[in-house]
């Protein structure tokens, strides 16, 4: 498959591509603009892998017709030797990083996300449990330049909150965070238990990847808006307007609101990001479900009720359930130190892809 013929047909698409994306219109076209340059990262990919592929098989081709041919000298036989080995040695990451390169691109993977956090079982603590986990997020989007922002917020009355709603943005976000939706589950003996005793709580989180305008069209007429007094801290102004905002979306029957702004212009439009992106994120799901086999080779299915991850506190412990992997320094992840386990939940992921396109390979 991966040939001097298809490196050249890669080469071809390429350039026209280029000769595309150039063209005059293009660029005032946002959408086609975006799939275009999308399509050509992807492909740029592809050729990149392969010709590293291609120039190892034939460093190794060469190495072996020398060692085949009696006439070659002991020199000569002895690097050979040394570049045969050293080719055999590399072509299986090689042909491994062409296969992953040929992974469809998740076009989310580049979106900004929104991501919210809710008490499950556990009440107070559960409530606590929410307040460290954004603050964990919050610690990992300041220190890999990420910007984070809430959106919407509903204080539990002992500490902590009941729900927290933010965005997240940045370079490549929703491929850093999209593994994180499902239920966190937390161990620890909390600061109002006497006995000692360890008890478990939980938090559900989801990740949206954040939909523009151009993914998702939304009408004006299918949408119910009302309005309302915030509650909760928010100053002065806090319970004499009627600030808050709740949309409904008609045809789906979503609701989303948003009351953590002092102003009504700025809660709708927040609202209306969460809106869209949850349309976005159901329009996905349908499209998965769709594609049966692309969904099954993903880790997990982002439902909330998967329970995901541990964070047993008196071990120090952080347990990822999906991919078997526990790491004893619980103090450093919730400070926000989680490259360790996003960087194993990805190559996981790509592991589970890569061989469910060989098997498709393999039966033809």
């Amino acid at each position: 498959m991966f040939n001097k013929a298809y490196l050249e047909n890669l080469r071809r698409r390429i350039s026209g591509l280029e000769t595309e994306m150039s063209a005059p219109g293009v660029a005032a076209n946002q959408q086609k603009m975006q799939a275009l340059m999308h399509d050509y990262m992807h492909q740029k990919k592809i050729a990149a892998a392969a010709e590293n592929f291609l120039k190892l098989q034939d460093s190794a081709a060469e190495s072996r017709a020398m060692l085949a041919d009696e006439s070659t000298d002991a020199e000569l036989r002895e690097m050979a030797e040394t570049e045969l080995a050293d080719a055999e040695a590399k072509l299986p990451e090689a042909e491994k990083a062409v296969m992953i390169a040929l992974l469809p691109p998740d076009p989310s993977d580049s979106k900004n996300v929104i991501m919210e956090i809710r008490a499950g079982t556990g009440g107070d603590e559960a409530a606590l449990f929410v307040s460290d986990l954004y603050r964990m997020y919050n610690r990992y989007a300041e220190s890999n330049g990420l910007r984070l922002s809430v959106m919407d917020v509903s204080p539990s009355e002992s500490g902590g909150y009941k729900e927290i709603v933010f965005s997240v943005e940045g370079e490549m976000v929703y491929k850093k965070l999209k593994y994180e939706s499902g239920t966190h589950r937390v161990q620890r003996v909390p600061a109002t238990e006497t006995q000692g005793r360890i008890h478990t709580s939980a938090a559900t989180v989801a990740v949206l990847a954040e939909a523009e305008e151009v993914d998702i069209e939304i009408k004006n007429e299918d949408l119910r808006i009302d309005t309302y007094r915030s509650s909760g801290s928010g100053g002065q102004h806090v319970n004499t307007t009627d600030s808050a905002i709740r949309i409904t979306h008609i045809p789906t029957g979503v609701v989303v609101q948003c009351q953590d702004e002092r102003s009504q212009h700025k809660n709708r439009a927040k609202a209306m990001r969460v809106l869209r992106s949850k349309l976005y994120e159901a329009q996905l799901q349908q499209i998965e479900a769709e594609q049966s086999a692309a969904r099954r080779s993903q880790i997990g299915s982002g439902d909330r009720s998967e329970k995901i991850r541990t964070y047993n506190y008196p071990q120090n412990r952080l347990t990822d359930h999906r991919i078997n992997l526990t790491l004893y320094k619980l103090d450093r992840v919730m400070e926000g130190d989680l490259a360790d386990v996003f960087d194993a939940l990805y190559e996981h992921d790509v592991g589970l892809k890569v061989k469910a396109q060989t098997d498709n390979v393999a039966k033809g």
